[in-house]
Formats: C-alpha cells, structure tokens, sequence
C-alpha cells in the first residue's frame, strides 16, 4: 500500500520561509515522480512543482511559484522536499505531495496516482 505524508506546513507571515518535507512508502521511490499541488478554499487543486527521477532530474515549477520554491527528492530517505521562500498569503492552501511510478512528468492532477491527505500552509499579511 503506497503511503504518502507530509509535513512541515504552518504559519508564516508573508516574506518568509517554510519547508514542506513528504515521506514515501509502498511504491518503487527511485523510479517514480513525485510532485507537489496545493489547494485553497474554493479553488481547484494547482500544481505547484514536479519532480522526475532521470538522471538529469527534470524539474518544472508553475509560474506563480517560478524562482522562490525549490523542490527536491532525497532517494536515500524516500523523501521529497518542498523549499519555499518569499511566501505570500496567495500561497496560502493545503499543499497535497503526489507521485506515481514511472517517468511522467505533468502539471495535471489526473496524471498522478498517489496523494497524501495534506498539510496547511497560512501565510499572514
């Protein structure tokens, strides 16, 4: 059974930073791409940052996060990291890790096959 958790989110006022940590069990980590979407109050789920496991470490951002959130996968640990700095209330949602076996890099959350149950992100004006 594919387990995936997060952690990490909480209050921050807007300019700071927050580290979103997601622990992954059950599915094959090294060979699979892992993502990070995010959902505020009466909005559809956003991708925000997308992982792939190639040698050359394919990464892709959305715009609106684009230069101040980094995402990282540490294979040893079965982890994947969500860096974010200069937040803004904007960023404010439940921010969801996703993954799914394979290489298969997507901004879709049809694409993905797994999902953990969310962590939240409140950033104060």
């Amino acid at each position: 059974q594919v387990q995936l958790a997060e952690s990490g989110g909480g209050l921050v006022q807007a300019g700071g930073s927050l580290r979103l940590s997601c622990a992954a069990s059950g599915l094959t980590f090294a060979t699979s791409t892992l993502g990070w979407f995010r959902q505020a109050p009466g909005k559809e789920r956003e991708f925000v940052a997308g992982i792939s496991w190639d040698s050359a470490g394919s990464i892709i951002y959305s715009d609106a996060v684009k230069g101040r959130f980094t995402i990282s996968r540490d294979n040893t640990k079965n982890m994947v990291y969500l860096q974010m700095n200069r937040l803004e209330p904007e960023d404010t949602a439940v921010y969801y890790c996703t993954g799914r076996e394979g290489w298969f890099l997507s901004q879709l959350p049809t694409h993905y096959d797994y999902w953990g149950q969310g962590t939240q992100v409140t950033v104060s004006s």
